[in-house]
């Protein structure tokens, strides 16, 4: 379940090229359903992971979704299987998902030091060759501080909603 601001794909696809895994993923709205029960298919035959994001945009085929994880047989699915889900907050998901599923946390950084450490732990800027490959560093360091840091401030600024913003203080 995400909050706003979070997006834990990035996250989840590093875990799975340090796994050596390949992720099939697929954005999930009107019409999607048939490719989904392709892919989740093919992957619990052949043991690849699968990331059905957005599930609260297409939640009148999540009832499906509970039936076809209801009837997997795990006699008859490869070992390597995962499935992962992504989902704003949605009164439609089904509740039997949600309890027999692992769940992962990713909540946004609170406070601008940790929003600026999050940010420089984030690939691509944690990535070595992408940090230190810049023809000119010294100017690319600081324009990427720049923005992480402008980054952090906007994250922050939401939790004070409109006010500030186009509602003048008094």
């Amino acid at each position: 379940i995400l909050s706003p601001g979070s997006d834990p794909s990035s996250a989840l696809y590093m875990f799975a090229t340090d796994k050596g895994r390949e992720i099939n993923s697929l954005s999930l709205g009107q019409g999607q359903g048939p490719k989904a029960e392709r892919l989740l298919a093919d992957a619990t035959q052949s043991g690849s992971w699968v990331l059905l994001q957005n599930c609260h945009l297409f939640a009148s085929w999540m009832p499906k979704l509970d039936k076809i994880l209801e009837q997997m047989d795990p006699k008859q699915t490869n070992v390597e299987f995962r499935l992962w889900l992504t989902s704003y907050p949605s009164d439609k998901f089904p509740v039997s998902i949600l309890q027999n599923s692992v769940k992962i946390t990713n909540e946004a950084p609170q406070g601008l030091r940790m929003n600026l450490e999050g940010s420089y732990l984030m690939d691509p800027i944690s990535n070595e060759e992408f940090f230190e490959g810049c023809k000119n560093p010294q100017a690319f360091k600081r324009l990427l501080y720049a923005l992480c840091f402008f980054h952090a401030v906007i994250q922050e600024r939401r939790l004070f909603g409109p006010l500030g913003w186009n509602i003048p203080y008094e």
